[in-house]
């Protein structure tokens, strides 16, 4: 019962985490007024948003990654700092105690 709790929690982080990047993406991919620089890219101060010239997405960590034109890249805020650590938790926590179920199983009698 552990197991699945830490697992359902895992994966209901990592689904939070992954809104936030998608939310990012339909900023970033907004035309019209006010959508050049990046909207998600904003964050970083203005001589280094003058630089941005694309985006990427990693889904393991999740995160949204601003390009610049030194083909350099920096991590926005866009998915909360607990995300990752939090998920990565409660999925070794979800192994661990699947580990632990299937060896208290009752021995077979000889």
């Amino acid at each position: 019962m552990a197991a699945l709790l830490a697992c359902s929690g895992a994966v209901a982080l990592y689904v939070w985490g992954m809104l936030h990047v998608l939310w990012a993406v339909l900023e970033a991919e907004d035309g019209g007024t006010g959508s050049s620089p990046l909207r998600p890219c904003r964050e970083a101060g203005e001589q280094i948003v003058s630089q941005v010239i694309g985006y990427d997405v990693d889904f393991v960590p999740l995160r949204f990654e601003c390009q610049l034109t030194d083909g350099t890249t920096y991590t926005t805020s866009t998915v909360p700092g607990y995300v990752t650590p939090a998920t990565a938790l409660l999925g070794l926590t979800a192994v661990v105690c699947r580990i632990q179920h299937a060896n208290r199983r009752t021995p077979t009698p000889t």
